[in-house]
């Protein structure tokens, strides 16, 4: 869900500012009793209502790892992910593990293809 703006949040503040109650703000912008609530309280305290940055760690990827997975993917379309994770680690400097280009490789609509040359497993039929 994204934040909501700091315009809005600036709206919700001087319509309580100018007598309105928090229910009733809450209903006149559509947003919830309790975001109202720490609005005012942000505000009240003399914080900031720009929205803050999101929690969690930054991705690994970007738009030039993309591009790089994609060309190899298209150039060596049976290379291991292994074999992928050090072409990308050496064009970029960036480490990541084997499962983050398998995920990188299922997120471009790529599947894992099997090496013609080895045999069937013993479960398959």
């Amino acid at each position: 869900m994204k934040a909501y703006s700091e315009d809005l949040r600036r709206k919700i503040v001087d319509a309580l500012k100018r007598g309105m109650t928090k229910s009733e703000a809450a209903g006149l912008f559509g947003v919830s009793l309790s975001s109202v609530k720490r609005f005012a309280r942000i505000d009240r305290q003399g914080g900031s209502l720009a929205p803050r940055k999101p929690p969690g760690r930054p991705p690994k990827s970007d738009d030039t790892i993309g591009r790089l997975l994609e060309a190899d993917l298209a150039d060596r379309p049976a290379a291991t992910a292994a074999q992928r994770r050090r072409y990308l680690e050496h064009m970029t400097g960036k480490s990541m593990s084997d499962s983050t280009v398998r995920r990188l490789v299922r997120r471009l609509g790529h599947s894992r293809k099997k090496d013609p040359r080895l045999p069937p497993s013993a479960t398959s039929s």
